[in-house]
């Protein structure tokens, strides 16, 4: 169908109106995390608030005040799950994904391959995407957190050393002296 009723076109606009300001008054309170999508976490909040935003004015039979509601709750979870994250590291190993080294000086890492269920064609297609022509030229690929894909030069040993939290990750010193 086309179109229903004059009604629920006014009813849209002015739930639009009054959620809109609300839902950026809201997200500018949580602070720039809400919306960062920094882990799996992150991402799936990111897109229940835009349900929740597409129901609530869309959707005749959802309130405002419901909306507005179910919105708070979300961000306040999301803002709980990470400060539980930033003062305990048991907590956070619970909630977040570690990243995954899937690729290291010219070989794929099986093992990792099939544990995060990614093809050795999609890391090649990571590697080209990143403006790599030869795997040689690659010193690692890094599945990350949010399901990213890190290419590290092999050119540039300074990168590795951002890799220190990826478990795995063989020492720099190992590989400045051999």
């Amino acid at each position: 169908m086309f179109f229903d009723s004059w009604s629920d076109i006014r009813n849209i606009i002015i739930t639009g109106i009054l959620f809109y300001p609300l839902l950026i008054l809201v997200l500018r309170i949580s602070g720039k995390r809400t919306l960062a999508q920094m882990n799996a976490f992150d991402m799936v909040i990111t897109m229940a608030i835009g349900s929740i935003l597409a129901s609530t004015v869309l959707s005749g039979s959802t309130p405002l005040l419901n909306g507005l509601t179910a919105l708070v709750l979300l961000v306040a979870f999301q803002y709980l799950v990470a400060l539980g994250s930033v003062h305990s590291k048991a907590f956070r190993n619970l909630v977040k994904a570690e990243p995954t080294l899937l690729f290291y000086e010219g070989r794929m890492i099986d093992s990792a391959l099939k544990k995060e269920r990614v093809l050795e064609e999609e890391v090649r297609a990571a590697i080209r995407a990143g403006g790599h022509n030869e795997l040689s030229d690659v010193k690692a690929v890094i599945l990350e957190t949010d399901g990213s894909f890190t290419i590290l030069p092999a050119e540039d040993v300074i990168a590795s050393a951002a890799a220190g939290d990826v478990p795995n990750f063989p020492e720099i010193a190992n590989s400045q002296t051999a």
